[in-house]
């Protein structure tokens, strides 16, 4: 084999397949990115056996053949070659003996034969959905924070996406908090509901480049979700199971309701947050009244007090909050002004629109008068 590629696609390339690249394994050979140019085209693929990540890579073949090359080793080396536009040869014998050459850098290492390498499955299209990569990434954006990364219950590692007729549905939760969003697709599809890893979703928001024009097909398997856009496929094992009842953790019932400017609450809150340590557990107090929005947080460190003005309807109230909670969800709403719907001090609080387009959920903390 023996391939040349301008030094810039090529880094590309390896970027974008190493987020699929196993690091604890006990099979070498998933540590490795396979180089396929088999036919007309140049493909890299990293796979792990859970996700999967094949990219197309514009480059000269010069002759044909596949490697697979340890990665993290291939990606150092290229990353250090100097010039963005230079010129990179990667050529290997029948002993995989490989030696890539740019400028007058030559380096010499041992790759694995390519046969050897687990491709991604092959993944029916007859179950799919079309929408645009920003559409996707802003989804992403909005509900990935609320997973879980403890693995003890797997189903909060991951998102419930559900499609009925053109709504897309998207939920995530840890425990603590929920986030769903839902979009309006273009058109409209058979039912589907699927449990999504986190981190899947996590890589392909780093890949995709967010561009409105620019679409991604999305096809489902009982046990397989394939994204394709660009020159990229990305193939995930689904997490088994039935996802919790959303439905019934869900209330359009309150007693109070508090419309603020998202801004303003959400830097008090930061404010606040300054005198919090990392493992602090010191709740945000908010008394709500007729007068306004009362922001109270009391730690070791000191005390901090602010007001804000809001609208309120209903009974006046006081509940407690871990900050970081509330600032994660504000952070990503783009509304100017934002609506929470409350019942009393041990129920959650629900951050929504009108539409229902999302719905942010919010255990309250309990808090003692020392921290008032």
């Amino acid at each position: 084999m023996k391939l040349s590629f301008n030094k810039d696609n090529l880094m590309n390339g390896i970027n974008i397949v190493l987020k699929a690249v196993s690091s604890k394994t006990t099979m070498p050979i998933l540590e490795c990115i396979l180089i396929d140019a088999t036919s007309n085209e140049i493909k890299l693929t990293g796979n792990d056996m859970e996700l999967g990540i094949e990219t197309k890579v514009e480059g000269m073949i010069l002759e044909r053949g596949k490697i697979a090359l340890d990665a993290k080793l291939l990606s150092d080396i290229i990353r250090k070659l100097s010039g963005d536009e230079s010129l990179i040869t990667i050529e290997s014998d029948e002993k995989f003996n490989t030696v890539i050459t740019c400028e007058k850098s030559v380096f010499k290492i041992q790759g694995k034969d390519g046969e050897e390498f687990s491709y991604i499955p092959h993944i029916e299209r007859d179950n799919y959905i079309c929408l645009s990569q920003f559409t996707l990434k802003e989804v992403i954006r909005q509900t990935l924070f609320s997973t879980s990364p403890n693995d003890s219950n797997k189903m909060m590692t991951g998102e419930l996406i559900e499609v009925n007729d053109n709504i897309l549905k998207v939920v995530s939760l840890d425990g603590h908090r929920m986030s769903i969003r839902k979009v309006i697709l273009k058109d409209q599809y058979h039912d589907i509901k699927v449990i999504v890893p986190g981190k899947t979703l996590g890589e392909i928001s780093k890949i995709l480049n967010g561009d409105n024009e620019s679409e991604v097909l999305i096809f489902f398997t009982s046990n397989h979700i394939m994204f394709e856009f660009d020159d990229t496929v990305v193939v995930s094992r689904l997490i088994e199971g039935e996802y919790f009842r959303i439905n019934q953790m869900l209330s359009s019932d309150y007693d109070t309701k508090v419309t603020v400017n998202r801004r303003e609450f959400m830097d008090s809150i930061e404010r606040a947050s300054i005198l919090i340590r990392e493992n602090d557990k010191k709740p945000i107090i908010i008394n709500i009244t007729d007068e306004g929005m009362e922001l109270k947080l009391n730690s070791a460190f000191g005390t901090m007090n602010a007001e804000i003005n809001i609208t309120k309807f209903g009974k006046d109230l006081m509940i407690g909050f871990n900050p970081k909670f509330l600032v994660d969800a504000l952070r990503i709403i783009d509304d100017e002004e934002v609506t929470l719907y409350m019942m009393n001090p041990k129920s959650p609080c629900f951050i929504k629109d009108e539409e229902e387009n999302y719905i942010y959920l919010i255990l309250p903390v309990n808090f003692n008068a020392a921290s008032i």
